[in-house]
């Protein structure tokens, strides 16, 4: 009878511990997945679609019959861009973390609602970053010089510029230029002022459309945030509409003036003027009619129309390029 008892014991204590030993397993597996998943989310990746900048020295200049490993630096290029722009994700939600936690929506952030720990989330910027400002130097030191330039300015912009009105925006603008001239330095190409100029005033445009948002989303809610109080609707809505003004006539004198660098024309562009004019305009729709505008990332992607119009605008401005 002892021997059986202790048989039993045995059996009994080592089905325990093979189950505790699973158990954890599980527990160590689930933790390991939401720790992954944490991560990616602070990444941000549905702001990635800003980083599509830097196809637009590729796009515009697609008649020089580029080669495939051009478009793969290209592609090196939008991913250094994401990494370096989700690092800096991390490291403002590590540092806003306080703040976060206490706001309605901010606290369900995996490093605000203790998802990733703040080590993790640390460690993983830190690695991130490192590893992106390499490859950005390997494609090139002009190439990195200006990924560099970029996460100081996004930093300082975190920190201290965001804070500061009107420089805010033209901070947001010079972020856009330098992902578009960063795009033509990494392949070596030269792409018409006029498109920086469009691009510097479209992030305006964005820009200010955001700030709109956001100052109803801020009136709507309650909150106080101290930028957007030296904001008010009409000046915002002046603004809009002299940003709007402004980008749809570069555009235009884009499509038919001759390049200052190269002297070339692009009258086929006039092509893509349409869906330019309506881009725009149903931006300004959105803004006005639904009160959007304050995550233009995310517009892009849920307004059907909206995106339908961007897709036709570079298939049409790659086939009128190709046909030169």
């Amino acid at each position: 009878m002892f021997a059986l008892g202790k048989t039993v014991s045995t059996l009994a204590y080592h089905n325990y511990t093979h189950y505790l030993e699973q158990g954890w397993g599980i527990i160590a597996q689930r933790h390991t997945r939401q720790l992954i998943v944490g991560l990616v989310k602070s990444l941000r990746p549905h702001h990635w679609t800003k980083n599509l900048l830097v196809f637009a020295g590729y796009i515009f200049t697609i008649q020089q019959h580029h080669s495939p490993q051009v478009l793969l630096r290209v592609i090196a290029a939008f991913a250094v861009f994401c990494a370096v722009s989700g690092a800096i994700y991390i490291a403002n939600d590590i540092a806003d973390i306080e703040r976060d936690r206490k706001h309605p929506k901010k606290r369900t952030r995996p490093i605000a609602s203790g998802v990733v720990p703040v080590p993790a989330a640390a460690g993983f910027a830190l690695a991130l970053g490192i590893v992106a400002l390499t490859v950005g130097y390997m494609l090139g030191i002009r190439f990195g010089a200006l990924v560099t330039l970029y996460a100081v300015l996004t930093l300082g912009y975190s920190a201290v510029l965001k804070h500061i009105v009107i420089l805010d925006l033209l901070v947001i603008a010079a972020g856009f230029v330098i992902r578009a001239a960063a795009g033509a330095v990494v392949i070596n190409v030269q792409i018409s002022p006029w498109l920086l100029v469009c691009t510097t005033l479209l992030a305006l445009f964005l820009g200010l459309a955001k700030r709109r948002g956001e100052l109803f989303q801020l009136e709507a809610s309650g909150e106080f945030r101290q930028t957007l109080t030296q904001y008010n609707g009409v000046m915002l809505d002046q603004m809009l509409s002299i940003s709007a003004a402004a980008c749809l006539m570069g555009y235009f004198l884009y499509t038919f003036s001759p390049s200052p660098i190269t002297g070339e024309t692009h009258p086929q562009m006039m092509a893509t003027v349409p869906f330019v004019i309506y881009g725009i305009f149903r931006y300004l729709f959105l803004i006005y009619n639904r009160n959007a505008g304050e995550s233009p990332e995310r517009l892009l992607i849920e307004d059907k129309p909206l995106l339908i119009s961007v897709v036709l605008f570079v298939v049409t401005a790659v086939i009128a390029l190709k046909l030169q």
